[in-house]
C-alpha cells in the first residue's frame, strides 16, 4: 500500500485516536487539528510512547479560516491531504423546547458545518491527483434518532448527506466519499455514563456488549483504502446491531 498523508479531525479523542493509529500501522502519514495546545502537546507525547509520530496543526473545524489555515499547516508539514477523515463531534443535549440557540448551533457548527470547512480545502487538490479518500465518522443517532439530541441527530444525518453528494461529484475523479456511523462504543465519554444506564444501553444491543474504538478505526482503513476504489456513497453500520437497516 502506498503511504499517503491523511488528516483525522477531532483525533485527540477515543476513536479518533484509533483510527490515527490504525491508520500509521497501514503506512500512511498521520495528522490531526487541536484547540487546546496544552492536552495536545501531552496527547502527542503519549502517541510517540506508542510509536506513533503525529503531525499537529492548531484550528477549530467549526470556524472556515482556522479549517483553511490548519489544512495548510498540515500541507507544509506533511505534504496534499489525500485522505480526509471528518471525525470532530461534540455533544449539547437537550430536550428540544429548551434548547438554545447556542446549544444547536455548536453542534451543527462542529459536527455538520465542519465537514465543509475542512473537506473544501482538499477537494480540489484529490480531483486533480485522480485519487482521494473521504470519510465522515457519524452516528447511529443520526439514523435513528435520540432524545434530548435533536442538535446532534440532525448535524449526524446531514453529514451522510453531504456523504452521497459529494460522491457523486467525485467519483469520475476517483476520490471515493463514505460514512460510518458508529453505536455506543465505550470511549470515555460513554463509560462516564452511570452504569446503570450503560447497562440499559447494552441490554438493547444484540451482541451484548459495547463497541471498541478499535472496531471503528477497521472500518474507516477498509474504506481508505486502494482496494475499496468501488465503494463511494455508501455507509456502514457499525452497532452490534443495535440498529439495523438496508
Amino acid at each position: 500500500m502506498q503511504s499517503r498523508v491523511a488528516l483525522v479531525t477531532g483525533g485527540t479523542g477515543g476513536i479518533g485516536s484509533s483510527i490515527i493509529q490504525r491508520l500509521a500501522r497501514t503506512g500512511h502519514r498521520v495528522a490531526t487539528n487541536y484547540r487546546d495546545e496544552a492536552r495536545a502537546r501531552e496527547w502527542q507525547a503519549r502517541m510517540r510512547e506508542q510509536g506513533f509520530d503525529v503531525a499537529l496543526a492548531k484550528g477549530d473545524v467549526s470556524c472556515p479560516d482556522q479549517a483553511q489555515a490548519l489544512v495548510e499547516d498540515i500541507e507544509r508539514q506533511l505534504g496534499p491531504v489525500e485522505i480526509l477523515i471528518n471525525n470532530a463531534g461534540i455533544t449539547r443535549d437537550s430536550t428540544f423546547h429548551r434548547m438554545t440557540p447556542v446549544q444547536w448551533n455548536e453542534v451543527i457548527g462542529t459536527n455538520l458545518n465542519s465537514c465543509f470547512n475542512v473537506t473544501r480545502p482538499v477537494i480540489e487538490g484529490m480531483r486533480e491527483r485522480k485519487w482521494g479518500r473521504i470519510v465522515q465518522i457519524s452516528s447511529i443517532n443520526g439514523l435513528k434518532g435520540q432524545y434530548g439530541q435533536a442538535n446532534y441527530a440532525a448535524a449526524k444525518a446531514g453529514m451522510h448527506g453531504f456523504t452521497i453528494s459529494l460522491a457523486r461529484e467525485n467519483a469520475r475523479f476517483g476520490v471515493t466519499v463514505n460514512t460510518v456511523s458508529p453505536g455506543y462504543v465505550a470511549t470515555d465519554m460513554v463509560m462516564a455514563v452511570p452504569e446503570d444506564v450503560r447497562a440499559k444501553i447494552v441490554a438493547e444491543i444484540p451482541t451484548g456488549r459495547l463497541g471498541t474504538p478499535d472496531e471503528i478505526a477497521y472500518a474507516v482503513s477498509f474504506l481508505t483504502a486502494d482496494e475499496a476504489a468501488w465503494i463511494t456513497g455508501s455507509n456502514l453500520d457499525i452497532n452490534g446491531g443495535h440498529h439495523m437497516g438496508w
